[in-house]
């Protein structure tokens, strides 16, 4: 895509908000619509877009591949983290409510916005994870 000018500076300013928008979706997710699913889509999104405008070089320099698996590790942690911490504190698994022993609501909501945080980085990752090997896959013929 060298020779395309004008598709290459448009994605180079269009990257970075698109990384913005996966974050106010994810910040977003407990008020209205979006989540942490909808948030990793997007920011695997503004990748994949800058993948395949600036080539698969470019964007292993910018993105490694050991940080789309750190990414993905990270995500699962936090996910399963809340579920164990939750068990911990002599609740169920998931059951949030036991994050806060004083205000159940507020532990609800703060163990929502953590799994949300860690389905936004695994799909994220697993998502950016897929493109890249197939990317790198076809780069190689």
């Amino acid at each position: 895509m060298s020779e395309f000018i004008l598709v290459r500076v448009v994605v180079k300013i269009m990257v970075p908000f698109i990384l913005l928008f996966a974050l106010y979706v994810q910040m977003h997710g407990d008020y209205g619509p979006g989540g942490g699913f909808q948030a990793g889509v997007v920011f695997a999104t503004g990748i994949i877009v800058y993948t395949i405008v600036f080539g698969i070089r470019r964007a292993v320099e910018a993105v490694p591949m050991t940080a789309v698996m750190a990414m993905v590790c990270c995500g699962l942690i936090l996910y399963a983290g809340t579920g164990f911490a939750t068990m911990a504190l002599g609740g169920e698994y998931l059951n949030y409510s036991v994050l806060d022993s004083a205000d159940p609501v507020h532990g609800q909501h703060t163990g929502i916005i953590i799994i949300e945080l860690g389905v936004g980085i695994t799909v994220a990752g697993v998502l950016t994870a897929v493109f890249l090997v197939f990317a790198e896959r076809r780069a190689r013929r």
